[in-house]
């Protein structure tokens, strides 16, 4: 009965394939778009996820995301580092500070000022030199997706090509002097804007002139300490908020969820590709029941039961969800790793995977459903008329 089954689906070609098409055009949207969304927001939160160091960020309470900077007093620090369970504590600096290029454009960068003792807060990977490098003078370390786009420099020619900033070449700081003498690699940030690390005492004067300039404390906890416990000290003891890591990637997460249009956008797709493919796969399903009515109504007068036929017609709608799946699931994947390393964020999770797999499962469910209500009404008699 049930090589029978994936004979008749097999064997109207047109709406075999019908069937495919839509469930992989679900499939597909509904697993890209997902996982365009959880790329644009792990960047979010990327500088943090880039500082594995510390365990503890320490802030000013009205922080309400990564980017939402209100700075400190430098006696803050102080304070912090005389908490019990604190192995450690340093300054870092974040802000946009605008960059003037060779060619005298100008460029909005992130700058990273890190601790000048210890330099805590590096880059995750240097491609060219070292992070010691930046004890030189005026000394600074770009980031290489920055130096090869929006810090190279311009061709001479009309049409050429644009020369990408190099260990040794010099740009303006808000008027101050920097020279880079490294290149790194790290996680795509929100904002999309070349980053810049240097140190903390040339970070802050590169800075414009404020009464306070430190942005974010981080704090090493002693081994064996409880964070959540240590970030409730310091909140008590300074008045200052305390989160984990993983605490202020979520901080900042649900910041850009709740206060953003991005989970709207994207929501919109996906339900519009849960939409199409359910009404494209169960309006061609339920018509391949259709024209298949007089074969379940041979085989109910040749004795099967309306168990059996339930079984076939799921088998049907498995087999159709399982290509359709697996092809959408494959162009997906296929498109992520063509624009890896471009400005589109992508990030398939398996989370998504369960995610899509789910919302066919819905699908195929539903076109069956419709089918199945059809059969079971099907009188036996039908084979005998006309």
């Amino acid at each position: 009965m049930y090589f029978i089954a994936l004979k008749m689906l097999i064997g109207d070609r047109g709406k075999y394939l019908g069937i495919i098409m839509g469930l992989t055009f679900a499939s597909l949207l509904i697993t890209q778009q997902s996982a365009i969304f959880t790329g644009l927001m792990t960047r979010t939160y990327g500088l943090i996820t880039d500082l594995s160091q510390p365990d503890i960020w320490v802030m000013d309470p009205k922080v309400q995301f990564i980017d939402d900077i209100k700075s400190l007093q430098d006696t803050e620090l102080f304070r912090v580092r005389g908490i019990d369970g604190v192995e450690w504590a340093v300054p870092f600096y974040k802000g946009l500070l605008k960059a003037r290029l060779e060619g005298g454009n100008f460029q909005i960068c992130n700058v990273f000022g890190l601790d000048d003792a210890t330099l805590i807060g590096g880059p995750p990977a240097m491609l060219q030199g070292s992070l010691k490098d930046l004890r030189q003078q005026d000394a600074i370390i770009v980031d290489d997706v920055g130096a090869n786009t929006r810090l190279a420099r311009k061709p001479k020619q009309p049409g050429g090509k644009s020369i990408p900033l190099k260990v040794g070449d010099t740009l303006e700081i808000n008027d101050h002097r920097a020279v880079v003498v490294g290149i790194c690699r790290v996680s795509r940030t929100f904002q999309s804007q070349p980053v810049i690390y240097t140190t903390y005492s040339r970070a802050t004067t590169f800075a414009p002139r404020e009464r306070k300039l430190l942005s974010f404390i981080l704090v090493k906890a002693k081994e064996g300490q409880n964070h959540r416990a240590l970030c409730k000290r310091i909140e008590q003891r300074t008045g200052l908020a305390a989160y984990t890591a993983q605490e202020f990637k979520d901080l900042t997460y649900d910041y850009f969820m709740k206060n953003t249009g991005i989970p709207i956008n994207f929501g919109i797709a996906v339900a519009l590709g849960f939409i199409i493919g359910t009404a494209i796969a169960g309006q061609t399903f339920y018509n391949f029941t259709l024209e298949n009515l007089r074969y379940f109504g041979t085989l109910k007068a040749m004795g099967a039961t309306n168990g059996i036929l339930l079984r076939m017609i799921l088998l049907q709608a498995l087999m159709v969800g399982a290509i359709g799946y697996g092809l959408g699931v494959g162009g997906a994947s296929l498109f992520g790793y063509v624009m890896k390393g471009t400005e589109l964020s992508f990030r398939l999770t398996f989370d998504l995977l369960y995610l899509s797999g789910g919302a066919i499962t819905v699908i195929i469910i539903f076109s069956a459903l419709i089918s199945i209500r059809k059969v079971m009404k099907l009188e036996p008699a039908i084979v005998f008329k006309g």
